[in-house]
């Protein structure tokens, strides 16, 4: 099952997160207070973030999803982003993924131009899962800069 968060998910999406943030699906982790912003915007009702927990089929937290919304001039209307899917491993291979993908598009899909997704280069388990769901490799490479908004 896949559901909106809610306000009494902030322990449960901190803990994910920092689980997250400390496998090898990411490079880096991010500070503690990065995760907490995030959830309060979701909390909030930001129009920009959107945050679902997944859970198992005995109703067990195995793991949520994250996108954000903006505006893309070159895919011509809305995109989405799909920040983060993180599913505990002892989930992993249940079909959540696949459903979570299904259930974001099912929801979103006719609001939008593309979704857009990361991965990290040796993620190749997410890698099979969004080549079979359609996703397609751009040749884009990515740059930052960072400013003191996410700070405390």
């Amino acid at each position: 099952m896949i559901r909106a968060m809610v306000p009494q998910d902030r322990e449960q999406f901190l803990e994910l997160a920092e689980e997250f943030y400390h496998s090898p699906g990411v490079l880096h982790p991010v500070p503690h207070h990065y995760l907490e912003n995030t959830f309060a915007q979701i909390a909030a009702g930001s129009p920009f973030v959107k945050g679902w927990m997944l859970l198992s089929e005995e109703g067990q937290t195995a793991g949520y999803g994250l996108a954000s919304f903006t505006w893309s001039n070159e895919s011509g209307g809305m995109i989405a982003w799909l920040e983060e899917l993180y599913i505990r491993p002892q989930f992993q291979g249940r079909g959540l993924g696949a459903a979570y993908f299904r259930s974001f598009e099912e929801q979103y899909g006719k609001d939008l131009t593309r979704i857009r997704l990361e991965i990290e280069p040796n993620n190749d388990g997410a890698r099979r899962l969004y080549t079979r769901l359609g996703y397609q490799r751009l040749g884009y490479e990515q740059m930052y800069k960072e400013f003191g908004a996410a700070q405390p």
